[in-house]
């Protein structure tokens, strides 16, 4: 069990990276959090401010900050890694020889590696070593709200138990939510299936199809993460909890949601590269629909909803013409096939 004092370092000072450290720091653990960005990591330790992904939100005063990764690993007895997917290997190389004997490795990014498709268990794995505590950290959570201090619920999965709730204990708190269990595999994807889903159904906001479309699309898509997560050996339970339809529901309806934003603007028309220009924050739908397609293919599991959201995402089609493509698709039973064993 991780008790009270446990010091903590946070890796990536971006808008999750940061509300976590300071939720972290609030529930009285000694936190450091790391990032590349002198000028923000120096607002956040001296003014105790994040300007750029969290202006206007106080932070604790006990929340340190550093560029200087040795610095932030040291002594520390837990390790959260919060930076997007595609700089999730290249932060794992770099903390790899640094971790301390014996501290596992949690973290909260959404999404797969970039290239091969593998889950971030298995490059987390494969470069800090088999035998070390890992665990993901996933579920509804928009940054701007768990900094504010607004109540949020989230899962920590783990193939080690008592790591799991390690994790668990440093982010549990009066506002915020931990639980735990052990599916790592399909907590993954449906953490990273949903940033997909919410382009199509951002996109069918932006062009106006009403709640009845969006509602359709969200059960729909949960019906494609539920058929991929059987393919790939995940619990069906874990999908229809936080992990999955919870943080799918999240994401597709909450503006909060750069996904989502990202599938509003393409449903009125405006090109992918201005939509993300204008978001400002990494897009994670944007890599990840392939490698969800892939895995799909892999699989020789059809995924209507997300096989569109690809071809919109690399200009093979509009908005438009997906909705055309889904409305076409020849009628048939709404589970031809049990989910649920």
């Amino acid at each position: 069990m991780t008790d009270r004092k446990t010091a903590v370092a946070v890796l990536g000072a971006g808008s999750w990276g940061t509300a976590l450290a300071s939720l972290i720091a609030c529930n009285g653990h000694p936190t450091t959090l790391w990032g590349r960005n002198a000028e923000q990591i120096e607002a956040i330790d001296q003014r105790h401010e994040n300007p750029r992904y969290l202006p206007g939100i106080p932070l604790p005063d006990s929340l340190r900050a550093t560029t200087d990764l040795a610095a932030a690993l040291d002594g520390v007895g837990l390790i959260l890694v919060v930076v997007p997917s595609h700089a999730f290997t290249e932060t794992l190389e770099l903390l790899a020889p640094l971790r301390p004997a014996g501290v596992g490795v949690s973290w909260a990014t959404k999404g797969f590696e970039p290239g091969s498709g593998r889950f971030l268990h298995e490059v987390a794995g494969a470069l800090v070593g088999e035998d070390v505590p890992l665990a993901v950290v996933t579920g509804p959570s928009f940054a701007k709200e768990v900094a504010s201090g607004l109540p949020t619920a989230i899962t920590v999965q783990s193939d080690d138990e008592a790591f799991a709730q390690a994790v668990a204990d440093v982010l549990h708190g009066p506002t915020f939510r931990a639980y735990t269990g052990t599916d790592m595999r399909g907590a993954e994807l449906g953490g990273a299936m949903k940033n997909v889903l919410a382009v199509a159904t951002g996109a069918a906001d932006g062009m106006e199809l009403g709640l009845n479309a969006r509602t359709g699309l969200i059960t729909r898509g949960l019906n494609e993460i539920l058929r991929l997560n059987q393919a790939i050996g995940g619990r069906p339970e874990t999908l229809m909890g936080l992990a999955g339809l919870g943080d799918l529901v999240l994401t597709c309806s909450g503006d909060l949601s750069r996904n989502r934003r990202l599938g509003l603007a393409l449903g009125r028309g405006e090109k992918l590269e201005d939509a993300v220009r204008a978001i400002g924050q990494v897009v994670e739908s944007v890599q990840t629909a392939d490698e969800v397609m892939r895995l799909a293919e892999r699989h020789g599991i059809e995924l209507p909803i997300s096989s569109n959201v690809r071809a919109v995402l690399h200009g093979d089609i509009t908005p438009a013409e997906g909705l055309a493509r889904l409305m076409a698709r020849e009628q048939k039973p709404e589970y031809p096939e049990s989910l649920f064993g």
